[in-house]
């Protein structure tokens, strides 16, 4: 096997915080309600005016190759073997201290970290070792964020310098854990897919083997995270309403209602019997685990936490995409805010490419989205839909990436994982 080297280039459910910030938040989670404060029929909602959603960070194709699929177990094979060779060698040296660095500044520190982008292919050597962080140093930090899941900003803090100080031999073992897990699909996995990669919080639509659209999202947290899955788009519900699982009862709903008891009032959220009956919130006791007794369902408006649609995919998890009044989380790195459910930037790209074919142009999308409609609809053929756990992975252009193992999946250790703490 002929091997390249390593480029880093790169193409360009609800959560008790969210709970405690309002209705928006009680589905986004962290969000503030004046994100949501839009309205519908003709007036501008936060969908249509929001950057986070349209500004779709993340979504470039340019690179088309997508995380699952034969490419990237090519990547991945070519990759172990450049970063076999740089653990042979030493691999790098941590680059010490906590000042802020940046663009400008001229530090002992700067040497290390040249050295340490150097090593991983962000920097060329010939550049020199200087202690003057310049603009070439501003580049190879940027390309070293972005193949990191970090905004590009070009400034080392705690965030980037947690990636840069994972050690070599971590992410080699990195790599060949993600190689077992990338193999595992790299047969047919259908002319048109969809495939979210949980640690990335990144979904892409996949045609014909190419990435058509890339979207960032909102996954679970560490206490509810998203599962592995393997389904198809069913189908997409438009203005939808949203039942509140059991789990948001009882630990979000409760609480929240022995502080505010007229939550569900303001938020349109309705309360059923067993038999089906609308009850008042009032007929509830608070102060115990009676309201998991009940049904409680939010009406289709524009706060509502579903946002304007949602992506039916059946599973045993009862986990589903969706899009969200609050776009805020977006913009993000460490996007782990959910009860498991996947919200969904720009999603109306997405609905419409799942949708090609049928009656539903992204005109018409745009039109039902201005109103408060239930409609339903289904794709010509089923969608397959893929979420998978996948921290790294490259692709034949030699260009490697690297995410947080967020749940502790890969067997690798602490090190692994940049703490929410730490990219404060």
């Amino acid at each position: 096997m002929v091997h390249r080297t390593i480029s880093p280039f790169l193409s360009a459910g609800p959560s008790r915080r969210a709970l405690l910030a309002g209705l928006a938040g009680l589905a986004v989670g962290g969000a503030t309600p004046a994100l949501s404060q839009g309205v519908r029929g003709g007036r501008q909602s936060a969908e249509w005016s929001d950057h986070f959603d349209a500004g779709s960070r993340g979504r470039s194709t340019r690179n088309p190759y997508p995380v699952l699929g034969p490419h990237t177990v090519q990547g991945l094979e070519q990759a172990i073997a450049q970063y076999q060779t740089i653990v042979s060698r030493g691999g790098w040296q941590p680059v010490p201290g906590s000042e802020r660095l940046r663009t400008g500044i001229r530090r002992p520190a700067v040497v290390a970290l040249r050295a340490r982008l150097i090593a991983s292919g962000d920097l060329d050597a010939s550049t020199g070792r200087s202690d003057i962080f310049d603009s070439f140093v501003d580049t190879a930090v940027k390309r070293f964020q972005q193949r990191h899941g970090i905004s590009p900003d070009g400034l080392v803090r705690a965030s980037t310098y947690a990636a840069l100080n994972v050690p070599a031999d971590m992410r080699l073992r990195q790599l060949e854990t993600n190689l077992v897990r990338v193999r595992a699909f790299s047969g047919f996995l259908g002319g048109r897919f969809i495939v979210m990669n949980i640690p990335a919080a990144q979904l892409e639509a996949v045609e014909n083997g190419t990435v058509v659209s890339r979207h960032v999202t909102v996954v679970g947290k560490i206490d509810r995270q998203s599962p592995v899955i393997s389904t198809r788009v069913q189908d997409i519900n438009f203005n939808p309403f949203w039942t509140v699982p059991a789990s948001i009862i009882r630990k979000d709903l409760i609480p929240k209602m022995q502080t505010e008891p007229d939550y569900l009032a303001k938020n349109r959220i309705r309360v059923f019997n067993s038999q089906g009956q609308e009850v008042p919130p009032e007929s509830i006791n608070w102060n115990s685990m009676d309201a998991l007794n009940y049904r409680f369902r939010q009406d289709p408006f524009e706060g509502n936490s579903m946002g304007n649609v949602r992506i039916n995919i059946p599973n045993q998890h009862a986990v589903y995409m969706h899009d969200t009044p609050s776009k805020g989380l977006f913009g993000e790195d460490q996007r782990f805010h959910s009860s498991g459910c996947a919200r969904v930037q720009n999603v109306r790209e997405l609905i419409a490419w799942i949708l090609q074919g049928t009656q539903w142009s992204r005109a018409e999308i745009d039109r039902v989205f201005r109103t408060n409609d239930r409609v339903d609809a289904k794709p010509l053929q089923p969608v397959p839909v893929y979420w998978v756990y996948v921290t790294a992975w490259a692709n034949p252009d030699g260009l490697v990436q690297f995410r947080d193992d967020i749940y502790q999946r890969d067997g690798i250790g602490p090190q692994a994982v940049l703490q929410p703490a730490a990219l404060r």
